[in-house]
């Protein structure tokens, strides 16, 4: 059935609870809230909402192309150290259940649910963009956070190609890249990696949310499994490359017992920095988080969406600047402490700087040859 109306609220959505969908980190195509309309199952009775549910065919990925008319966005956040990005994918396959890029699906007029991972968007001219807008004259080079909003090495990546794409332009033109993923696909892009990093042109971070498989399977059914992120911290440090680990989200009374471990793991295999978030529930994502947590784990979804709000003040999510990625409180303070002691006691430091002073402006493609 549908009907006009607002989206649902937090609560509401908490009470449906969808059940879990094999692969997906999301159960349901929670309306986008720009969104005019919805459909909703509405049980009969007769066990019909169940039954239709149960007999729903398996969600597949669908990817379209989309021609990019500009790829290099810019911003302005202080909470982000590059003020530059390239994101080659909209949508992210990986299905992570806490993505804070979830309602940016939303601008789409799709779901920020289950339409986030299964409808996706590949712009698959990004890197000839990309070379035109390096070649710009007067083009400053600055960093560039490639696949920033949604993982540059998703499944899809394996197919398309585009971030790979994209890494030759920037090797090319010798221009500064900065990554963080948590795909195993990165693992074919170690040879212009080594490249780059040999001229100090690039930073990688591989994002690392737990060290409980059956816990990760559930928050982030189409990643890498945590063991094979370190494994990837490891071959990146054997060409070359300086890789941090991000323990990324820090969720309250659910994740936050494994920092001290990710860290100390990430260390051993190759980690020379570190970093984390608590987790970030804008728009949309309060909802769906909320039915994930009934889903997979009703028995704490109060308590962790308790110690979450005493990092808000009280709320869900505070999205100011200088804040939404670390809270306030002292529980703030207490994982801030956890966080600071252990990376000075297990050696970590700082990436060293990306250069900007290689740069070359490539040269846009011409049919007539080069002739100046």
């Amino acid at each position: 059935m549908v009907i006009a109306s607002s989206p649902p609220s937090s609560d509401d959505d908490a009470r449906r609870a969808p059940a879990p969908i094999h692969g997906r980190g999301a159960a349901s195509h929670l309306a986008g809230r720009f969104a005019r309309q919805q459909a909703c199952a509405e049980d009969d009775g007769w066990g019909s909402a169940h039954a239709a549910q149960a007999e729903a065919p398996a969600l597949r990925t669908e990817v379209r192309v989309e021609r990019a008319r500009r790829v290099i966005s810019r911003n302005q956040s202080p909470d982000i150290g590059l003020r530059q990005s390239v994101n080659p994918y909209r949508g992210c396959e990986h299905g992570c259940a806490y993505c804070f890029a979830r309602p940016s699906h939303a601008y789409l007029d799709l779901s920020p649910g289950l339409d986030f991972e299964t409808r996706l968007f590949a712009k698959t001219n990004a890197a000839e963009v990309l070379r035109t807008e390096l070649a710009r004259p007067g083009y400053v080079p600055a960093p560039i956070a490639l696949g920033i909003n949604t993982d540059g090495w998703q499944p899809i990546e394996r197919r398309y190609g585009i971030s790979r794409a994209c890494l030759e332009v920037l090797r090319e033109a010798r221009h500064p890249v900065s990554i963080v993923s948590k795909g195993s696909a990165l693992r074919r892009d170690l040879d212009l990696l080594a490249a780059l990093a040999r001229e100090g042109l690039v930073h990688v971070y591989i994002s690392v949310t737990t060290l409980d498989n059956r816990l990760s399977a559930r928050l982030e059914p189409r990643a890498a499994a945590p063991q094979a992120r370190l494994r990837l911290i490891a071959a990146l440090r054997e060409v070359g490359v300086p890789v941090g680990v991000l323990v990324a989200p820090v969720i309250p009374a659910l994740t936050d017992a494994d920092l001290e471990r990710i860290l100390i793991a990430a260390r051993e295999a190759g980690a020379q920095a570190a970093g984390y978030v608590l987790l970030r529930l804008p728009h949309e994502l309060k909802a769906l988080w909320r039915q994930w947590l009934q889903a997979h784990y009703p028995e704490r979804a109060e308590r962790v969406m308790h110690l979450l709000q005493q990092m808000h003040g009280g709320r869900d999510y505070d999205a100011r600047f200088g804040h939404r990625q670390r809270g306030s409180g002292p529980l703030a303070d207490l994982l801030a402490q956890r966080f600071g002691k252990t990376c000075a006691r297990r050696g970590y430091s700082v990436l060293p700087p990306l250069r900007t002073d290689l740069f070359v402006p490539p040269r846009p493609p011409s049919p007539q040859g080069t002739l100046f």
